[in-house]
């Protein structure tokens, strides 16, 4: 299953972006023999300043046809890293070729588009710059490959 992060804004060059593309390496190191992986990160960015709504659009455009939608917010449900690493393999197994995980902008996401989400995540009540979110949401993909590997790299 190949997993799509789909952010708005651009992560530059920097100790951001390097944490995002290791993670995002291990993962797909410890994914593949697993059916996870690999992951790509799709970046969007609003240059007309249309608001929450344009860059809805735009994200749905880089959520690819038939993916699983998981948009990180808020509102969304939190859970462990095992119960993430569940969520993860079981849409492996129901056969899903595509998980897509969307990241909003400043002003959070549109909710239209939370509204037809067929899952929403958080990653706590308090609010995360997307640049974070970004790492944090690398990182836990590679400890849910790393669970579901049964790798020491968690120790809960």
């Amino acid at each position: 299953m190949r997993v799509h992060i789909c952010a708005v804004g651009r992560l530059r060059s920097g100790p951001e972006r390097a944490l995002v593309d290791d993670y995002l390496t291990r993962f797909g190191r410890t994914g593949r023999a697993l059916g996870l992986g690999p992951a790509a990160v799709l970046e969007v960015e609003d240059r007309k300043g249309g608001g929450m709504a344009a860059e809805a659009a735009l994200l749905e455009r880089a959520v690819p046809a038939g993916a699983v939608t998981c948009v990180l917010d808020e509102r969304g449900r939190t859970m462990s890293s095992e119960d993430f690493a569940r969520l993860l393999t079981q849409w492996r197994d129901d056969g899903r070729q595509d998980a897509a995980f969307v990241i909003g902008g400043a002003d959070g996401l549109d909710p239209s588009l939370r509204d037809r989400a067929g899952a929403t995540l958080s990653l706590g009540t308090m609010v995360w710059p997307h640049m974070l979110v970004r790492a944090m949401l690398a990182e836990q993909l590679y400890r849910a490959a790393s669970i579901a590997a049964g790798t020491p790299y968690h120790r809960a």
